[in-house]
């Protein structure tokens, strides 16, 4: 006996049926596909990072914390960790109110050295410029020479991994300038300048301005370096880290500049200002300048954006091609 057989064409109706169902369900598989995982593939093909800011947290001296005075950072800079960044740039080493000890540098050192990604540190006023020796006198250039010994004296930035940093101080003119460093990363320049606050170490008395006028001599050579380079390299951006509010975001009037018996940010705000004017990049001033209040994020006046963190931090994405190359987390 013959087995009946189906006929062809609903054969082939019923292939059709099933191939069109597979490939129905392969599109919702690759529409359920995680976004996340979506977007880490566009950013990594766009070139894109994320990198954190750390505010001046050893301000305040809060030496009552049960923590220890140290609390604060440890707090902020395990909360910046978790952004993943490829690297942290951290302001400050200690309080005002706090030793200018050999001691309490090592101890912040190996604080810093345990960060768990690349940290660049930038001095603070706080850290040397208030200090005096036994005798009441002021030793802040001995202070800030000792820092720059025990925490700048390598060619990497602090913390685990490696991230190689270019120091003004290799430049035998400049050899004792050391904390201003600058590093390149996925098209965008990245600078660190000692600027401190709250004016630049600037004094009025005659004749003590000495290591102000040095600094600036100083300061004026690597910032003209910094922009020659984003300039030469057509890098699409720069982030010039101090912890001092220059200012160059803002037009101010004349009366205003007239009005500022003892201004020490004057010159470093007209350079970065006309600096700023033939770069073709957009340029990101941060400092630890902020009202307690106001909210975090970044203004904009032509290409210079300005971000203060105060004693908070931040992480910024960086996307090299796009309108808006920085942009604060969670914008």
């Amino acid at each position: 006996m013959k087995r009946a057989t189906a006929p062809a064409a609903p054969r082939r109706q019923a292939l059709r049926l099933a191939s069109a169902l597979l490939a129905a369900a392969a599109l919702a598989c690759l529409a359920a596909a995680p976004p996340a995982q979506a977007r880490q593939d566009k950013a990594v093909r766009k070139g894109q990072f994320t990198f954190a800011l750390l505010g001046h947290s050893f301000r305040n001296g809060k030496t009552e914390d049960a923590d220890g005075p140290d609390a604060e950072f440890r707090r902020l800079l395990a909360e910046a960790s978790q952004a993943e960044p490829v690297f942290i740039i951290a302001t400050g080493i200690k309080a005002a109110s706090e030793a200018c000890s050999d001691s309490l540098y090592l101890e912040r050192r190996t604080l810093m050295d345990g960060a768990a990604r690349p940290l660049v540190l930038l001095p603070a006023g706080s850290d040397w410029t208030g200090c005096r020796n036994s005798n009441g006198k002021s030793n802040a250039i001995e202070r800030l020479n000792r820092i720059r010994e025990l925490f700048f004296a390598g060619g990497d930035a602090l913390g685990k991994g490696k991230l190689a940093l270019s120091r003004q101080s290799a430049i035998r003119k400049f050899r004792d300038y050391a904390e201003n460093v600058h590093w390149e990363h996925e098209n965008v320049l990245f600078v660190t300048l000692n600027v401190p606050a709250p004016n630049n170490h600037y004094l009025t008395e005659a004749g003590r301005n000495s290591e102000y006028e040095d600094r600036m001599v100083a300061n004026r050579a690597w910032l003209q370096r910094a922009f020659l380079t984003a300039k030469r390299k057509k890098l699409a951006g720069m982030v010039l880290v101090m912890e001092g509010d220059i200012g160059a975001h803002v037009e101010q009037g004349f009366f205003a500049r007239l009005s500022q018996k003892k201004d020490g940010f004057t010159e470093t705000r007209r350079l970065v200002r006309a600096l700023a004017e033939k770069y073709t990049g957009q340029l990101l001033l941060v400092d630890s300048r902020k009202q307690e209040k106001a909210p975090t994020a970044i203004e904009w006046n032509k290409n210079i954006g300005h971000l203060a963190l105060g004693s908070e931090w931040a992480a910024l994405h960086v996307i090299p091609g796009s309108a808006a190359l920085f942009s604060l987390g969670g914008d």
